[in-house]
């Protein structure tokens, strides 16, 4: 049965909220003087400069808080190397909230070829170097020694990501959770309201933050088991045929606590494979899974704790998840209730400024550039592409605000946000096309455990009628000062196709000659692994888009996006795929080379060389996996085949795999056979190719 929760906005206020709300949330003790306030209840450490917008989730977290009445500062920033930034404003008389900020410290530094960025999209002026890397573990440490005593409460993408022990691709390891790395009192993944709201108001009432040890949507270390649990052991692959013949052995009484184990052990073990046979109670039994130390040593178990993470995510029917690291057990609560629509629009519909703190003075702020004419209309994601973290994250289960608080947002923008000419940037979140669309039944998806809703094909049950945006999109339009409306967002093309009303509204009014889409990959092989749809897809939204932007009297043109280099792509799929491009005379300049993010379930296929997608055994054949940078850079350029740079390393490739026969000037051939005249005028043929791509471009 479906659970439901509290309204997040229904505590009882703590005694400060007299102070009413902040202009800005203070980053400085003269702030706090303007304020009135003698202390902060919390201070929020994040690594992103303080934008006071709802699509930055330090102003999300930090409104939040002080719409439930607390004193809440913003260390932005901070200088890492010493606590001296750390005490600027005093200790919180709660506890500290630490985030890397908007994006995973260790992405927004290194690129997928591991060099390191100059620049910060998150820092005035775009300055790169102003985190460090493992942003979440350093600053957990200034904290600790700014103020020992004050509990550390950690959440954001790169806490929620690294709940469990996670494949570190920057030092190419299994490292800790990061609640054991940081030594943080509590971590909090996922949207984190619900869980903020509670531990904030629990600590105010004087529980001791380790007490706090049932939230959903929480992860806390402790030494042993609670007495009374169940637990389901996860930690093999390979179980013993009979199993279900040996389930006596595995019942046994309490033990008395060790000093390694000061809860106890559980009072009932039962394997895996039985579980499906036995009546447990959920409020009472969790899953083991294989500890650190195994996920370490053995990457066949570390798919398998992927893929029982992935199975335990919808928050209506999900385990709590046990992971021993050393002598201490990882318990990672089950997630968050998703918020009810009107509980999104109590915080959309906060005091934000919707500006850059006063304090950066001009500095221009990439990322806010990006979003400050944009509107979040929507949380979450069903489609479970692999190689993405938005799920992992936000869960499978959309939130969506109401349309009268969208509108309300987009008048703001008109009447308060310096330099707005009319024109809306996005309308969108994770996708642009899921909002509202749920499951037809509550009940089911209470008890749906499926990894996407979309793949392999469109669930039955998923509502696909995109009616309720294209009623947004046209009251947005409606809207006077608005000129238009574009969307940015990220476009599901196979749920877009089941509604062509929806894509005609998108096409005629919102694509302003160009629609960036992200089919990924033209082979069936690397698809399944992305679990992303076939090109049967894509081929019928490009016919539905070239009839609808005829009709509309319109010349534009789908911008589509590629991955080189995912697990289960093999040369000879990127040689296809380039194909498939010069077949269509497509040239893309906008490619990426797989990147894998902390728990992604194609970064458990990376490490692993295994499938998690389906049951794991070790006798399973392995995936291939283009892991050397060789390789990786090789699929990078097939699909810039048309690069010249790129096709003395093509010629070679080709040869080796005995596709000689690509190479020559024919229409099915990929690139130019080496001619004396290259050799000898490489500045005259580059000149060429450029006159080439100029006029291909017109």
């Amino acid at each position: 049965m479906p659970i439901s929760a509290p309204n997040i906005f229904s505590h009882n206020r703590y005694w400060a909220e007299c102070y009413g709300n902040a202009p800005f949330l203070p980053m400085s003790r003269a702030e706090m003087d303007e304020l009135g306030w003698d202390s902060c209840d919390i201070i929020i450490v994040c690594g992103d400069a303080y934008v006071d917008h709802p699509s930055f989730g330090m102003a999300v977290i930090g409104r939040f808080l002080e719409a439930q009445g607390f004193r809440v500062g913003i260390i932005a920033q901070p200088n890492w190397q010493s606590t001296e930034d750390f005490m600027a404003l005093g200790k919180p008389n709660l506890f500290w909230g630490v985030s890397a900020g908007n994006m995973d410290s260790m992405i927004n530094r290194y690129t997928a070829d591991l060099r390191m960025r100059s620049d910060d999209a998150y820092t005035p002026d775009g300055a790169g170097g102003k985190r460090p890397d493992r942003a979440v573990i350093v600053y957990s440490q200034r904290c600790r020694e700014a103020s020992p005593e004050t509990p550390i409460v950690i959440g954001g993408i790169e806490a929620s990501l690294r709940r469990i022990a996670q494949y570190d691709y920057w030092s190419d390891k299994v490292r800790q959770s990061v609640l054991v790395d940081s030594g943080a009192d509590i971590l909090l993944y996922g949207n984190a309201e619900r869980a903020i709201a509670d531990v904030a108001h629990e600590i105010a009432r004087g529980k001791h933050v380790n007490e706090l040890s049932s939230i959903r949507g929480t992860a806390i270390v402790r030494r042993g088991i609670p007495e009374g649990w169940t637990e389901i052991d996860s930690t093999r692959i390979d179980w013993p045929g009979q199993i279900d013949k040996l389930t006596s052995p595995y019942e046994y009484i309490q033990k008395t606590p060790d000093s390694d184990n000061q809860e106890g052990v559980p009072v009932r073990i039962v394997p895996m494979p039985l579980q499906a046979k036995e009546k447990l109670n959920p409020q009472t039994t969790y899953i083991r899974l294989p500890s650190f130390e195994k996920v370490r040593a053995d990457s066949a178990l570390y798919a398998h704790a992927s893929r029982i993470l992935h199975q335990e995510s919808n928050p209506h029917n999900a385990h709590v998840l046990v992971q021993r690291h050393g002598n201490r057990e990882v318990w990672v609560n089950p997630p968050p209730i998703p918020l009810q629509t009107d509980e999104m629009d109590g915080v959309f519909d906060l005091s934000y400024q919707r500006v850059p703190h006063p304090s950066y003075g001009e500095a221009n702020i990439p990322a806010y550039e990006m979003i400050r004419f944009s509107v979040n209309i929507m949380r979450g994601c069903f489609g479970g592409c692999t190689f993405c973290s938005i799920t992992e994250h936000e869960g499978r289960v959309i939130q969506s605000r109401s349309q009268e608080s969208i509108l309300r947002e987009i008048e703001n923008i008109r009447d308060k946000t310096p330099g707005f000419t009319g024109t809306i940037s996005d309308l969108g979140g994770p996708t642009a096309n899921m909002y509202q669309l749920n499951c037809k039944d509550d009940k089911i998806q209470a008890s749906c455990r499926r990894l996407s809703c979309v793949h392999p094909t469109i669930c039955k049950n998923l509502i696909t009628d995109h009616s309720p945006t294209t009623q947004l999109y046209r009251k947005a339009r409606a809207i006077p000062g608005v000129k238009r409306v574009a969307i940015a967002s990220g476009l599901r093309y196979d749920l877009a196709v089941e509604d062509p009303e929806y894509v005609r509204e998108l096409v005629t009014h919102h694509v302003g000659g160009y629609l960036k889409i992200a089919p990924e990959h033209s082979e069936d092989r690397p698809l399944s692994k992305m679990m992303k749809p076939g090109m049967g897809s894509y081929h019928k939204f490009e016919k539905m888009f070239n009839q609808f932007s005829k009709e509309a009297g319109k010349k534009q043109y789908l911008i589509p996006y590629f991955i080189a280099s995912h697990p289960g792509c093999e040369d000879e799929d990127m040689v296809e795929l380039a194909l498939w491009l010069k077949k269509r005379k497509m040239r893309v300049d906008q490619v990426q080379n797989f990147y894998p993010s902390p728990m992604a379930l194609a970064t458990a296929m990376y490490h692993s060389e295994r499938n998690p997608l389906k049951r794991l055994s070790y006798k399973d054949d392995k995936i291939p996996v283009p892991r050397g940078i060789d390789q990786r850079r090789l699929q990078k350029a097939l699909l810039r085949y048309h690069d010249e740079k790129n096709w003395p390393v093509l010629r070679k490739a080709l040869r080796d795999m005995n596709r000689a026969e690509l190479i020559g000037d024919g229409d099915n051939q990929l690139i130019p056979a080496a001619t004396p005249t290259m050799e000898r005028n490489p500045r005259q043929q580059t000149r060429k190719s450029k006159q080439r791509a100029r006029r291909s471009s017109r």
